[in-house]
């Protein structure tokens, strides 16, 4: 046992003879004529082989892509998310030169009118072949053309809409960052250019008319364009012709036409078509019979059958407020009224 102790300094670990240079040949080796008793071992390979550092970059790499696709807009730079615009408006009321015509037969009044070959409803709404662009396919330019339908029909031929009980129908096809607008203005209202309700809808003083007839004459067309990479715009130029009669009156009560005629600017960018919503950048509106001397801002309200216009023009313009817009009051043409 001493001896061993004496030795025990000099006794290697396997990983010391797995990492010697030379190493003994084996007896049947040594058999052979000419062997060396010893032969030199191969170097160990130390560190990743070709394999494992090729697997290395290709992660790497791999990984690399997966973040500058992540941080990168899929549609480049130009197509960066866009601020919504606000909706610029402008309502001008038009004022009839005498009495305004009235019959008991609502189709007597659209038969001896311009709007005799209108269609009625939504069917006056028609939409045009739809075409792709350069960067939108044309079912991204049919969504646009069917949201902007959509909001035509809501904010114009909805019964709730039109008898002021109602906003949602419309307003649920905004974007969400003309919400605010849109609220500000009904809670508000103002002839300012920015927040007149009638700037984003049709809607009747609920106490001086109701419809005489549901059946709403429409006609007018939509196009769609492409405006830059990542935006499309619709526009909208309809005439709506409304029946009306007097708030609570007999269905035997005489009534009378309105018309309004909307042109729209609609604006459309890949959230808006994905989500089924738009943008509503420009609005101008010329309804009548109206009088002048009544504000149109908050409510339509129409002259009825047998009534003039009041005395007075539009509201003062101040042009020392630049943020106000200027008051604006058209004449209702003798030849957009029926001829009874």
């Amino acid at each position: 046992m001493g001896g061993e102790d004496e030795y025990r300094s000099v006794v290697f670990d396997e990983s010391f003879v797995r990492a010697a240079r030379l190493q003994e040949s084996s007896a049947r080796e040594r058999m052979t004529d000419h062997a060396p008793a010893v032969r030199r071992r191969p170097p160990l390979r130390r560190g990743l082989t070709r394999q494992a550092v090729i697997l290395f970059v290709l992660v790497l790499v791999a990984f690399g892509t997966a973040i500058y696709m992540g941080v990168r807009h899929p549609y480049g730079a130009q197509d960066a998310q866009q601020p919504v615009e606000p909706l610029r408006m402008t309502v001008i009321p038009l004022s009839p030169q005498g009495t305004v015509p009235g019959a008991t037969n609502a189709e007597t009044l659209f038969a001896h009118s311009p709007a005799a070959q209108y269609e009625i409803g939504a069917e006056g709404i028609p939409l045009p072949p739809a075409r792709s662009t350069a960067h939108f396919s044309d079912s991204q330019v049919v969504t646009a053309l069917t949201t902007a339908k959509d909001y035509l029909v809501r904010s114009s031929l909805y019964p709730e809409v039109l008898d002021s009980s109602a906003v949602r129908p419309a307003r649920a096809l905004l974007d969400p960052g003309q919400l605010d607008q849109f609220d500000q203005s009904f809670d508000h209202p103002a002839a300012d250019g920015r927040h007149a309700p009638t700037g984003w809808l049709v809607r009747f003083d609920p106490t001086r008319a109701e419809l005489a007839d549901p059946r709403i004459r429409v006609q007018g067309n939509l196009s769609a364009t492409e405006t830059d990479s990542a935006t499309l715009e619709v526009t909208a130029d309809h005439t709506f012709v409304y029946a009306l009669r007097p708030t609570g009156a007999p269905a035997g009560s005489q009534a009378s036409l309105f018309t309004v005629r909307r042109e729209l600017t609609f604006r459309f960018d890949r959230d808006d078509l994905r989500l089924h919503q738009a943008q509503l950048v420009v609005s101008y509106v010329q309804a009548g019979p109206l009088s002048c001397a009544e504000d149109a801002a908050d409510h339509l309200h129409p002259l009825l059958a047998g009534q003039t216009a009041k005395a007075g023009g539009p509201a003062g313009t101040n042009p020392f407020a630049t943020d106000s817009a200027t008051a604006l009051c058209g004449t209702l043409s003798a030849a957009a009224e029926p001829k009874v």
